[in-house]
């Protein structure tokens, strides 16, 4: 799958206001970079390598997995398929943001 195609999937499930109430990166390696920035309303949602308050270090097919239901972020956490960098309460936040 391409970063288009899970960013038009992390777009529909953050919609106008996810009540994430911060910043977020998913850094996919060498596939890209998606970015939601839930501080304004309405959430931005880009492909640009901003600073965020949390950087999730994630394969884009485990975050695929992540988005369809087929993988826990605490499960993904555990197993170490995503490495977490900066504030981790919004990290803690994920889930909800998945299963939207």
């Amino acid at each position: 799958m391409s970063i288009e195609n899970v960013t038009a999937i992390v777009t529909q499930k953050v919609g106008t206001d996810c009540g994430l109430g911060g910043s977020i990166k998913f850094h996919c390696g060498d596939d890209g970079v998606i970015a939601v920035d839930a501080t304004v309303v309405p959430n931005i949602v880009t492909n640009d390598d901003v600073p965020a308050q949390c950087t999730v270090k994630i394969k884009i097919g485990d975050l695929e997995d992540m988005l369809s239901g087929k993988l826990d972020p605490m499960a993904a956490f555990s197993l170490g398929k995503l490495q977490l960098e900066g504030d981790l309460s919004i990290a803690m936040k994920l889930g909800n943001l998945m299963r939207r």
